[in-house]
């Protein structure tokens, strides 16, 4: 949708009313929808420079502390989502060129979050125990 608007922008002067905010609620929704499947494959950036000459029992602990805090990272979101989305919803508003209502990309972005939450809680209480639960469901 980018690409074409950009085009006919270029071309023959034509483009796509709001095509830079159905972008951005499309955007938003997706990466909202895709974290609970990056969380549970455990496919966050991880940088490992520190902890390279660790013991696999350190590296387990700090595993588990980190989803520990991605935990509280994502039930932050949740809560905050949330909040905006009430928000979006008793004041009407909308996007700017297209009145899109906002209370629905916060409505597509909570629930994912809390799933995201549940499962870094799971894989932060669980260790080990959740690596042979996602070999099971594999």
């Amino acid at each position: 949708m980018t690409c074409y608007s950009l085009i006919g922008r270029n071309t023959s002067g034509s483009t796509i009313v709001g095509d830079f905010e159905l972008t951005g609620v499309a955007t938003g929704a997706a990466i909202a929808l895709f974290m609970p499947l990056c969380q549970f494959k455990k496919a966050n950036i991880v940088v490992d420079f520190f902890t390279a000459k660790a013991s696999p029992a350190t590296i387990a602990q700090l595993d588990r502390l980190g989803a520990l805090f991605m935990a509280a990272a994502f039930a932050l979101l949740t809560w905050r989502t949330f909040l905006g989305g009430m928000n979006a919803w008793t004041s009407q508003s909308g996007s700017m060129m297209l009145g899109f209502p906002e209370w629905i990309v916060y409505a597509a972005m909570t629930p994912p979050l809390a799933l995201s939450a549940a499962i870094a809680l799971t894989q932060a209480l669980l260790g080990e125990n959740f690596r042979r639960l996602e070999e099971a469901s594999a």
